[in-house]
């Protein structure tokens, strides 16, 4: 089983930046694809970005996309989100989550299967 824990969230103004982190342990973090998942109050939860085992892909929601980075560190077996330019519509609990699927080569919304406890974002108007 694998263990997430997010950490960074915050309240911020809108235009303003957060960086969210997960760390993973008891997996081998490095074979997986890695994704970053957000739920607002009322709302169901939705896919944010991914990325691929090796970094070399990325995906992201068009609501996002321009704006947030997902990125990772193997060594540290630590994904990032990177969010600029802040909009009230991006509060909500972050997850972070992994794809169970050993050196994934497509990314599936639906595939991601463990979660993390969350880490909420609240960004003021």
């Amino acid at each position: 089983q694998v263990q997430l824990v997010e950490s960074g969230g915050g309240l911020v103004q809108a235009g303003g930046s957060l960086r969210l982190s997960c760390e993973a342990s008891g997996r081998t973090f490095s074979s997986h694809t890695m994704g970053w998942f957000r739920q607002a109050p009322g709302k169901d939860r939705e896919f944010v970005a991914a990325i691929t085992w090796s970094g070399g892909s990325t995906y992201y929601a068009d609501s996002v996309k321009g704006r947030f980075t997902i990125s990772r560190d193997n060594a540290k077996n630590t994904v990032y989100l990177q969010m600029n330019s802040l909009k009230p519509e991006d509060t909500a609990v972050y997850y972070c989550s992994l794809d169970p699927r050993p050196f994934g080569s497509t990314m599936d919304p639906g595939a991601f299967r463990s979660w993390g406890q969350g880490t909420q974002v609240t960004v003021s108007s």
